[in-house]
């Protein structure tokens, strides 16, 4: 995974900035991000399953797949969520006040928001920073730091990721932000995560491109099961790299950047969650179809009772198994097996004798490694979860009070 310190560039042809409107209760802490490409953008997104979405959740959705994007604005500190009519009024005015600095329709702007649910977005500040933070647009790499760290809330460090490739003779660069820490769910959730490539796709290819690079990464991790209102990744793609000329063709590289980026996104807002102590790694092998062994890896990256004995590095390897057998999926007890960090603790149905020290010890360096294998197919999942810890329950008990 890559180290968020580490330098990354923003793809031909986009800027990006951060700046502090003083929406958070700190407010010198930036609350506000932009990102702009100099020309359209194809774009595609994909949003919270949740039935309570957040105002910029209906905007954004309404105006992806597109042709004509220019560009995202997100705030933090307030998730503009629950909060009616005028809420959507807030998000399009956003998006709004940010296309008229940069010279384009309203349309073409999506949206994010990010931080406490059912509290109105203070038109004020906004309108104090948008022109600000218009002026501040730049390439550079601290720039794109700053949007980066714009969109934090509980996040304690930035997330970038960073991948270039070649296709067809040309240097393509896709790079995203994301940010994330708690309320982190499969099937998306307080996440936001905006990728950007100056590759050249279609709506069709930004899309398929999309959905397969959220189905290996940003559904495949779990905090605490909860989906929230406000989680949204976008891909902006603008052609630069080859001058707009699109390829009939969906390049294979293309794709598995894109996945590579969100998968690393995904995997530092894991090993930022709230309090966490422990980076599990949970795969789950020998399923009939994907959807099988991702159900059965949800289900146990989600027991409280198995993320409770890893933070106890405790062995207890009857919960982890208890928990496949309640996920639904009808296997049969000798179809399944169980390593964690190497060691076999579980073999067929049957009990493997092991030293309970030596396990606890692997467990207690803070990356655990689960493997579930069964015998019923070739369908595999790889997932992503943490512990749950004493410090999780104080920082979510504590986060409006």
């Amino acid at each position: 995974m890559a180290d968020p310190s580490l330098t990354h560039v923003l793809p031909t042809g986009f800027r990006a900035a951060g700046h502090a409107c003083g929406i958070k209760t700190d407010p010198s802490k930036l609350d506000l991000s932009l990102f702009v490409s100099g020309v359209p953008c194809v774009a595609a997104g994909v949003f919270t399953q949740n039935r309570v979405v957040g105002a910029p959740v209906h905007v954004s959705r309404e105006r992806v797949p597109s042709t004509s994007v220019r560009g995202v604005i997100i705030n933090s500190g307030n998730a503009n969520a629950c909060t009616g009519q005028r809420g959507i009024d807030d998000a399009r005015w956003m998006t709004a006040e940010a296309a008229n600095r940069i010279g384009c329709d309203e349309s073409d702007f999506l949206v994010c928001s990010t931080g406490v649910i059912g509290h109105f977005l203070p038109r004020e500040k906004l309108a104090d920073g948008i022109g600000p933070i218009v002026e501040k647009l730049s390439d550079s790499t601290d720039s794109l730091v700053s949007a980066a760290r714009g969109m934090m809330t509980t996040d304690t460090v930035h997330k970038l990721a960073s991948r270039i490739v070649e296709i067809n003779g040309q240097s393509v660069t896709v790079t995203g932000a994301a940010k994330g820490a708690a309320m982190i769910a499969p099937n998306m959730a307080t996440m936001l995560a905006v990728v950007m490539t100056d590759a050249s796709l279609t709506p069709e290819q930004a899309s398929s491109i999309l959905r397969h690079a959220v189905n290996n990464s940003f559904n495949c991790i779990s905090i605490d099961g909860h989906t929230s209102t406000s989680d949204t990744v976008l891909l902006l793609a603008n052609g630069q790299a080859s001058g707009g000329r699109q390829s009939p063709d969906l390049p294979t590289s293309l794709t598995t950047a894109v996945t590579e980026v969100c998968a690393d996104l995904s995997q530092q807002i894991i090993r930022d969650a709230e309090g966490a102590e422990h980076f599990v790694t949970l795969d789950v092998r020998g399923c009939v179809n994907r959807e099988e062994a991702a159900l059965m890896a949800r289900t146990v990256a989600d027991s409280v009772l198995v993320k409770t004995a890893i933070t106890g590095n405790d062995p207890n390897w009857g919960r982890i198994v208890s928990a496949a057998g309640y996920s639904g999926i009808p296997f049969e007890e000798q179809e399944c097996s169980l390593k964690v960090n190497g060691i076999s603790l579980y073999e067929a149905g049957t009990p493997v004798d092991f030293d309970e020290a030596t396990v606890s010890a692997a467990m207690a360096t803070g990356e655990v490694h689960i493997e579930l294998e069964f015998t019923r197919g070739d369908a595999s999942v790889r997932f992503w979860t943490t512990d749950l810890t004493a410090e999780y329950v104080r920082l979510n008990s504590e986060y409006t009070t």
